[in-house]
């Protein structure tokens, strides 16, 4: 049999990982007070782009997990924190583009003539942006609040001991499953055998 001991220790730190990769992206993305404060379409490009990475990373642990067939393991736990966090993760996607958006009209229209219709709309462009940009690190903020939650819950129990527990006492968040035991051998049934006849 399989030694799974330290599987669920190795699931808990790439939760972790994971949630740490979002953290980092959400210090980069901040809400601009003043028209000064927007960033360039390279920057937002970018971040955009870790954005999309990040999201497609959520998917690829999934991916990896649910073609692992490995009976000693259930990946359910870990499964669903990664799914449960691809839905705050996809309305950061698109707020950010949202936002994103606005960036490319701004940069269009940067140079046009003044008019008061263009004030207008490069005022609303940036609330938009501010608005935006406020949602998205909120939005990356719970995709690490589920990670981190998932990991803080996730039980380490090993296989041998969630045996040994009654039904009622087993942790529900474990990744490990009961060690399947042999089925007892039945009683040994000799095929009948005649006994030898002797001539009389």
């Amino acid at each position: 049999m399989t030694d799974h001991i330290g599987r669920a220790g190795l699931e808990k730190d790439e939760l972790y990982a994971v949630a740490r990769e979002f953290d980092q992206l959400r210090v980069q993305i901040t809400i601009p007070q003043a028209a000064s404060d927007l960033l360039d379409l390279v920057t937002a490009s970018r971040q955009l782009t870790t954005l999309t990475g990040l999201v497609k990373d959520l998917s690829d642990e999934v991916l990896f997990r649910a073609v692992d067939d490995d009976p000693g393991l259930d990946f359910g736990p870990v499964i669903d924190a990664y799914t449960s966090a691809a839905v705050p993760a996809g309305r950061a996607m698109e707020n950010y583009t949202e936002a994103y958006a606005q960036f490319g009209f701004l940069r269009r229209f940067a140079e046009a003539p003044e008019s008061a219709d263009l004030r207008d709309a490069r005022a609303a462009a940036f609330h938009v942006v501010q608005e935006r940009m406020e949602l998205v690190r909120d939005d990356l903020q719970e995709v690490s609040d589920t990670l981190r939650g998932a990991a803080d819950r996730l039980d380490g129990t090993p296989p041998r001991v969630l045996a040994a527990l009654s039904r009622s006492a087993r942790p529900t968040n474990s990744i490990y499953r009961l060690p399947t035991e042999a089925p007892a051998p039945g009683p040994v049934r000799l095929a009948y055998t005649p006994a030898p006849r002797h001539g009389r």
